[in-house]
């Protein structure tokens, strides 16, 4: 993809959200990603590490800053930041008991926030329930923001693990009704919309299914059988200066060093 290997101008932004699925098994994968690319900001997923044991030093060297929730073994979630990153918050109110899946960190003058949304699993699992109210959760707090009027520019980019239309899925309309498909998640992102926020991949290519994420088996990449669960939203006055966004393709690809790729690829906003 040659727009990912662009570098965007001095008076442009660059935001990316990546599941990176184990920020040590990935480490190699990350930093040739941050020296091509150079994005401004980064908000990553499933780091799979104890806050401790977070490379920070790596990363400091790479040129960036970090705040970040770890966890050992699951989850975790940072944001990466070229310009030293003000963190706001570490914990979604009344999501807390999921895990370490939300951070928050103030970013030239950007509300910055990687998620990770619980999976669920299967409608019968327990964990679909934990799922729908975190998502209820995130819901409250953009609305609650709205409410109080904050006039800080919002972005929240992360692995939402739904499908937003059957546009966003391989499985297409087959897949309703199922998990990362039902109504009940989907009306859960649509409230992020009425609450101010826009979708900036599905706002810039309507009718481009934009995949982000390919099961590792049964050659599903190569194929394009995969799901857009990995989103960027931002608040109306940060959207209106988007150049374009994309999903970087080659970075799900194995590296030139041999580094195995995460199942998802980052997805790339340029901002005026």
């Amino acid at each position: 993809m040659t727009r990912g290997s662009d570098r965007a101008t001095n008076e442009s932004v660059r935001i990316a959200t990546w599941n990176v699925n184990g920020i040590r098994a990935r480490a190699v994968r990350l930093n040739e990603w941050l020296a091509e690319r150079q994005p401004d900001i980064v908000c990553l997923q499933e780091l799979k590490v104890a806050e401790a044991e977070f490379p920070h030093l790596e990363l400091r060297a790479a040129g960036y800053h970090v705040v970040l929730v770890g966890q050992p073994s699951w989850n975790g979630v940072a944001v990466l930041s070229k310009e030293r990153p003000e963190l706001v918050m570490r914990e979604l109110p009344g999501a807390s008991t999921a895990g370490a899946r939300f951070v928050v960190a103030n970013v030239q003058g950007i509300e910055v926030a990687s998620v990770y949304i619980p999976n669920g699993k299967t409608l019968l699992h327990a964990d679909y329930k934990v799922k729908l109210d975190w998502l209820e959760s995130l819901a409250l707090h953009v609305e609650e923001r709205a409410r109080r009027g904050v006039d800080i520019p919002l972005f929240v980019g992360g692995d939402f693990n739904v499908c937003s239309t059957d546009l966003d899925s391989y499985g297409g309309a087959r897949f309703d009704g199922h998990i990362f498909q039902t109504p009940e998640e989907r009306s859960l992102l649509d409230r992020l919309r009425a609450a101010g926020l826009v979708d900036l991949y599905r706002s810039k290519y309507p009718e481009t299914p934009g995949f982000s994420w390919w099961d590792y088996r049964a050659g599903s990449f190569h194929k394009n059988a995969g799901m857009r669960i990995d989103l960027l939203f931002a608040s109306n006055e940060l959207a209106t200066r988007l150049r374009d966004v994309y999903v970087d393709r080659d970075f799900r690809k194995k590296g030139k060093s041999g580094s195995i790729p995460s199942d998802h690829a980052p997805v790339v906003a340029d901002f005026d």
